[in-house]
């Protein structure tokens, strides 16, 4: 009887925290989108009003911070920043939405880094659906990610073998892989490349995306008293499947394809729900010919991907400034930040 009382009295506290911290969120959210939409349209003034030149900025940063002494954001550059922003998105009423939901630092970032109004439409989205910090987005552009999941041509045979999701499927690879800091010697084996990317999971699981959830390494099946291990394996929550990863130091060889599609086929009778969707697999190679790829998946009929991955165990130096901290690999969304490039 106490228990129930317990647990009941836990679950009353656990809501109540609960509404108290979407509620907080909400409010945080709205004020940045207040923000934002203050600075589109102090913008716009200032973009209607060009001909006036940097004198009337100069004029008007020194009489707003005597208006308003405590609240940052008004200083020279910021204005010409949001001249910048009014008349980057002022044609297109979409992108106005969209960065309205984005913090101010990031918006700046954006405007900084990408050109193409396409590929920083696409970088706006995904910094919403995954919740980027600042950093986190600065890493993806240096690392090109667009280029890597969107422009690269991926090589997989998701459409033959998927009855459902093989696009979002295809969309989840990437080519290639980049995973930074990862220390290893020229001759490294692949268990030391495994070992590796565990001792900095938070950052193979940002590399490899939303909806990845790690299950294990060296996961044991067990086949007519034989065991057999996948180097790595994850659960897609978007996607509702395993993912097996296989770790190759060397050039794809076919024989790589027959032994994950082995993986999938024991996955998909022994470990999937009856509600999961086929498992897929990710075979990660030091280098591949496309047409051998090709040829290869063709004719197996289970859902797998190639790509080739890179270790960037050293960065420039403005890679290693914005390199995602403890923090950023959370996933949280970063909406505090808009004071950082005043």
């Amino acid at each position: 009887m106490i228990e129930e009382i317990n647990k009941t009295f836990n679950n009353v506290i656990n809501d109540i925290k609960k509404d108290i911290n979407e509620t907080q969120l909400g409010i945080i959210m709205n004020a940045n989108i207040n923000l934002v939409n203050l600075y589109y349209r102090i913008g716009k003034v200032l973009y209607d009003n060009s001909t006036w030149g940097n004198k009337f900025l100069d004029k008007l940063a020194f009489e707003l911070k005597i208006a308003y002494p405590n609240q940052k954001g008004f200083s020279v550059r910021n204005l010409k920043y949001m001249k910048t922003f009014y008349s980057e998105y002022h044609d297109d009423l979409e992108f106005v939405q969209l960065v309205a939901q984005l913090p101010w630092t990031h918006n700046i970032i954006l405007l900084e880094k990408i050109k193409n109004n396409i590929i920083r439409k696409w970088y706006i989205k995904r910094c919403i659906e995954e919740g980027w910090s600042k950093n986190i987005l600065i890493y993806q552009i240096n690392t090109n990610l667009y280029q890597r999941q969107i422009e690269n041509i991926k090589h997989n045979n998701f459409n033959m073998t998927l009855k459902k999701n093989s696009e979002l499927a295809s969309n989840m690879m990437k080519d290639p892989y980049v995973f930074d800091f990862i220390e290893l010697t020229d001759d490294y084996k692949e268990k030391v490349l495994e070992n590796k990317m565990l001792e900095r999971l938070k950052n193979v699981l940002l590399e490899f995306g939303n909806g990845f959830s790690f299950i294990g390494n060296q996961y044991k099946l067990t086949v007519g008293n034989k065991d057999f291990y996948i180097d790595l394996l994850f659960y897609h929550t978007k996607l509702k499947c395993y993912i097996a990863v296989e770790l190759k130091i060397d050039a794809f060889v076919p024989e790589y394809g027959s032994k994950v599609g082995f993986y999938l086929q024991v996955l998909d009778e022994q470990v999937k729900d009856k509600d999961d969707n086929p498992s897929i697999g990710i075979i990660l190679c030091q280098s591949k010919n496309n047409k051998i790829v090709d040829y290869t998946l063709k004719y197996i009929n289970k859902p797998i991907g190639v790509s080739e991955y890179k270790i960037l165990d050293k960065l420039p130096i403005d890679y290693m400034e914005n390199l995602p901290t403890k923090k950023d690999l959370n996933l949280y969304i970063d909406i505090d930040e808009e004071e950082s490039n005043d």
